[in-house]
């Protein structure tokens, strides 16, 4: 219950208003350019059906070069989920203290293990106002095409053949799917662009 943000009214009501209240702050205020990898990093939960299932799909994407970071499905929507999703972006990412990580208000999100695994890692918390889609209109937008050109798209055999085939299109997304936001560039080449002039500045 805790790590989904569910307490009791009488013991935790007081600790759950103050965790709230701290859940307020929009930091990136749809201010979706930045100048560097691992500034802002942006998250959402979709869902979609196979076999009479139902699956949710986490992403993390990074807002410089909207290369996807880091994703999950699971069959449950959970905090396991998301801080699983994150364990993986961290661990590949390595980013430094005082990134920006932005996403909803769900529960998933704002769960007590989910903000503490975030503030372990010096990571700042941020989040679209309520009912406000265009806060998080990357991830809305980067969901639609996944479900436009991978799932909906796609008649899978089996669970395995789901996975491998989303698998295969999150690598085509970031390697070879142009990104009008990268001046047509894919978001692997757009980052590695920024790393090059980085380390020509150093030189």
């Amino acid at each position: 219950m805790h790590e989904n943000g569910l307490f009791s009214i009488r013991g935790g009501a007081k600790a759950l208003y103050y965790r709230n209240k701290e859940c307020k702050d929009n930091l990136i205020k749809q201010e979706i350019t930045v100048k560097a990898p691992n500034e802002v990093w942006v998250s959402d939960i979709t869902y979609f059906y196979f076999n009479n299932k139902t699956y949710y799909l986490c992403a993390i994407i990074d807002l410089y070069a909207r290369k996807v970071v880091a994703w999950r499905i699971s069959e449950r929507n959970s905090t396991y989920l998301t801080k699983g999703t994150l364990k993986l972006a961290i661990i590949d990412r390595n980013p430094a203290p005082g990134l920006i990580f932005h996403s909803d208000n769900d529960a998933n999100f704002t769960s007590y293990t989910f903000m503490t695994y975030l503030k372990e890692h010096g990571i700042k918390q941020s989040f679209s106002r309520a009912h406000n889609p265009y806060d998080n209109s990357v991830c809305e937008s980067f969901f639609k095409t996944l479900k436009q050109e991978e799932i909906y798209r796609k008649d899978y055999r089996s669970e395995k053949d789901m996975l491998r085939s989303i698998t295969t299109f999150m690598e085509f997304y970031n390697n070879s799917r142009p990104h009008s936001m990268n001046g047509y560039r894919t978001p692997n080449k757009h980052e590695a662009a920024y790393y090059k002039r980085k380390a020509v500045q150093k030189s």
